[in-house]
């Protein structure tokens, strides 16, 4: 059995913690989580790839993060999900046009997979805060999932006039 942790203020475990009331378990308990691992014992083969498409994404070279993603890419964002690196490709083109700056803030991975999280500096919104998972096989992109708060674009969106 787990020791708790000394740092953790004590809970009884007979009583729901968001309640305070007397009970066998918790309806609001935590969701099991299924944690996967990264090789720490690898070359970090995703590791590099993940670093030459941010740094192909800060430089605006669409073909480049092309280059670095499989035919059959799969990309979930916000906007959807999109497959194969023509949307693929019209995914990130419309990004650069609207892109003023990215930093890179971390990266972390495997031979598998890499996660990357970086600032991006656009047109309608500075400091969009962006994280990829991005999963690799044979020295390609295959997926990656995209995470950033899409609700300052939108508003920016709404406000613009079409031509």
């Amino acid at each position: 059995m787990r020791r708790p942790d000394p740092r953790l203020p004590a809970v009884p475990i007979s009583y729901c913690q968001n309640l305070s009331l007397p009970c066998l378990r918790s309806p609001f308990s935590a969701p099991s989580i299924e944690r996967k691992t990264m090789n720490t014992q690898s070359s970090g083969e995703a590791v590099q790839i993940a670093k030459t498409y941010v740094e192909a994404i800060a430089r605006k070279d669409v073909d480049r993060v092309i280059s670095v993603s499989a035919v059959d890419i799969v990309c979930t964002s916000p906007r959807g999900r999109i497959t194969g690196t023509q949307t693929f490709r019209e995914f990130h083109s419309g990004f650069a046009r609207m892109l003023q700056k990215v930093t890179l803030l971390a990266i972390y991975g495997d031979d598998q997979q890499a996660v990357v999280v970086y600032s991006a500096d656009t047109h309608p919104v500075a400091n969009a805060v962006v994280a990829e998972l991005l999963k690799v096989r044979n020295g390609k992109i295959v997926s990656t999932e995209v995470i950033y708060d899409a609700a300052p674009f939108a508003a920016y969106a709404a406000t613009v006039q079409p031509r």
